[in-house]
This record gives C-alpha cells, structure tokens and sequence, in this order.
C-alpha cells in the first residue's frame, strides 16, 4: 500500500486488479483450449487426406469390418481413458493421447471425403466453423450460468446415440434426416455449455501449471468432439454425395 493511500483506497484498487487478473487468466486458458482443438482437428484433416489419397489404406481400413471396428473401438477407448485418467496420467501422456485419438479419427472420417464431394466437405467444414465459433463465444462471454443445460444436452445426446444405433438396421431416410436436425440442436448447446464450464474451470483456478494444461487437453477433447459431431451432422443434412 502506498503511504499516501487509505486504507479504504487500496481495498479498491485491490478489488480492481484482482478481477482483471482473473480475466487474463481465464481468457489464456481459453486460448489454449481452442489452439489445441485446432491442433487436433487439423491433424485430423491431415491424416484423412492421407488416408484418400494412399488407395490401399482405405480399402485396409474400409474393406475389412475388423480393423474398421477396431479403430472405433481404439478411439473410443481414447476418450474414455483420457477422461477417466486425467488426474493420474501426466500433461504430456494426456496431449500424446489427445493426438492419437485426432489421427484415428482422421483415419476414420476419411470415408467422408470418399462419400461426400470435396466442395460439400469444405463447404459444411466453414459453415460449421462459424456456427461453433458463434455458439461458443456465447458461452464464454455470457454472464449467465448454463449449468441447468447439462441434463437435457445429455438426454439429447443419449436419443441421438440410440436412435444412431437403431438406424444402423433400419437404413431410415426420415429417422435419419430427424437425427441429424436433433444432433445439430444437441452438438450446439454442448459447445455453449462446455464453453461455459471451462471458463468456470478457468475462474475457479487449478492451483498449478501441470494442473492447468491438463484441463486444456480436456477441454479441447470436449470442444473437438462437439465440432466433428456437429459437422457430421451438418454434412448429412445438406452435404452432397459423389
């Protein structure tokens, strides 16, 4: 305090620059979350461009049901154990999984690139780009809280992965056109709503370095997998097909 402050004056500017410091705080979290989910999706684009333009790693992957099925079930193992394990595995081993999981769904999604034309493909890529960037910046500048949208985004998560699954036999043009419009809903609340928390995350604090860039892998998993899915989507709903 300077000597030609009060008592009173210096509480104030204490209560000033604290709130400013958690704001820089938090906005450096965020920064890190999005560079690491631009990271992961651009690996993403890179492995499945690859995975197209190499002819014997799509008819390996795409001509045999057990490495396809494996590769489903390796990625979604990632995204179980990286959740589960965050606090007991190290900042490094969590970013090294993050990736891995990036490039095998990168190896995966390259069916889309087979499916879809490539103007379709980059198209819905920038329509969701803007879509996400819109929804997730109302998350981390609202001021209100959206707690209260978790158990609904879930409901709604759980009916599109069931009704997914039921389609897989049903082969429904209509069941699959009503998935894919409650998937868009679903995947743009969950990119508001994890935005939300993670700055949450942010404002609560994590008490150290390794602690922090832990929660930016997390995170970024989150946001990643609400932008593929809701590019996915978004794809089946107005992507043309070769």
């Amino acid at each position: 305090m300077s000597p030609f402050e009060s008592p009173e004056q210096s509480s104030r500017a204490a209560g000033i620059a604290l709130p400013r410091e958690a704001q820089r705080a938090e906005h450096a979290f965020l920064a890190t979350v999005y560079m690491w989910m631009s990271a992961g999706l651009a690996l993403t684009a890179v492995v499945s461009l690859f995975t197209v333009s190499t002819p014997a790693l799509p008819q390996l992957v795409f001509g045999n049901q057990i490495v396809f099925f494996a590769l489903m079930i390796a990625q979604l193992g990632l995204v179980i154990g990286v959740s589960a394990a965050i606090n007991r595995i190290s900042a490094a081993t969590a970013t090294g999984l993050f990736l891995l999981y990036a490039a095998l769904n990168g190896v995966t999604l390259a069916v889309v690139l087979l499916a879809y034309t490539g103007a379709s493909v980059a198209g819905t890529f920038f329509v969701t780009a803007g879509m996400f960037g819109s929804v997730s910046l109302y998350g981390a500048v609202t001021k209100r809280d959206l707690t209260s949208w978790g158990s609904f985004l879930f409901m709604g998560l759980i009916g599109v992965v069931i009704a997914s699954v039921v389609n897989i036999f049903l082969q429904s043009d209509a069941l699959g056109w009503v998935m894919a419009l409650a998937g868009v809903v679903v995947f743009t609340g969950l990119a508001a709503y994890d935005t939300n928390k993670l700055r949450a995350m942010a404002r609560q604090g994590f008490g150290n370095e390794t602690a922090e860039r832990k929660g930016a892998i997390i995170g970024a998993l989150a946001l990643y997998l609400d932008f593929i899915n809701l590019f996915l989507m978004l794809l089946r709903l107005f992507g043309r097909r070769r």
